[in-house]
């Protein structure tokens, strides 16, 4: 079992910390803003109060973050992860961020003898909390093999892509997907109700044939009940959708659709639902379909 230092232990972070804890792991974490760390102590972990002193005696460091700024800042300066880990240490990125961010990491931190491996993940809360996200890791070959006993820990589908950045260029991929399924979910509901059909039955009767996916399945809940609470915030997928972008329009690749989900999960960023679940795509639907007062009832929930 390795010591682990824990960058970070937001909505993601938290139950991944509490699951290599649980795993027999030792786990260390800091988290910026003081209090989240709870759970990870009730599972046998130990709360600290920095950088510094969660990486000096650690086997591997774990960042989950939210954006390129956020790890760049706990990555580098005098009180980062590469000037006071051991050489040898293994850093793991969990945090979804660009690709040129990945390399420049693993660039700056052979200079230091530390290893790194851009290891975004997918599965939402729910399934950081069961402990079976999907992986997909950017690096050597020799580090990734290493890392297996702490993946293990978090995931259930672990796979090698490639080289650095590898991992986030696939990550960002996924985001892609995700946010057309999303979108594609938020106008069927929209549909299937002013259509006059039992939601709840169609849903389960659209899962179980081509058109089910792990969106509906993780989803299908918050749609009929409208709690759009965070398991990955609009802002965030708001976020990885400019990584997608940016990244397709670097290597020549056209994404008509998904330029579209684009600007519909901006929209609804900049509408204010940032800070809610990225299935809160249906409020955007609901609002051009003439749901006003639908939306009023969901504001006057969360002021509750």
């Amino acid at each position: 079992m390795s010591t682990i230092a824990f960058l970070g232990l937001g909505i993601m972070g938290s139950p991944m910390a509490v699951n290599l804890a649980r795993a027999g792991h030792s786990v260390l974490g800091w988290n910026r803003s003081p209090g989240r760390a709870e759970a990870l102590v009730a599972a046998g972990g130990t709360e600290v109060a920095s950088i510094a002193e969660a990486v000096r005696g650690a086997d591997v460091v774990i960042t989950m973050v939210p954006a390129s700024p956020q790890v760049e800042a706990v990555a580098y300066g005098p009180d980062g992860i590469l000037e006071n880990a051991r050489p040898g240490t293994l850093l793991i990125d969990h945090s979804s961020i660009t690709p040129q961010t990945s390399v420049a990491l693993a660039e700056a931190a052979a200079g230091k003898g530390v290893r790194v491996l851009d290891a975004p993940v997918s599965g939402g809360e729910a399934g950081a909390i069961e402990g079976v996200l999907s992986i997909m890791v950017g690096g050597e070959e020799a580090d990734f093999e290493a890392a297996r006993p702490v993946f293990d820990a978090v995931g259930t589908t672990v796979v090698h892509c490639g080289p650095h950045g590898a991992g986030q260029t696939v990550k960002a991929a996924n985001q892609l997907i995700v946010a057309v399924h999303l979108q594609a979910l938020a106008e069927a509901v929209v549909f299937l109700e002013k259509s006059g059909v039992d939601l709840a039955a169609a849903l389960d009767v659209l899962g179980g044939g081509l058109a089910g996916s792990t969106v509906l399945a993780r989803k299908k809940d918050n749609v009929l009940s409208r709690d759009h609470r965070p398991g990955f915030k609009l802002e965030l997928h708001h976020k990885d959708m400019g990584i997608v972008t940016d990244a397709a329009r670097a290597v020549g690749a056209a994404l008509p659709v998904g330029a579209v989900a684009a600007q519909l999960v901006a929209s609804a960023v900049a509408r204010g639902d940032g800070g809610l679940d990225h299935s809160a795509l249906l409020r955007g639907v609901e609002l051009l379909s003439g749901y006003e007062q639908g939306r009023e009832r969901e504001e006057d929930r969360g002021r509750e």
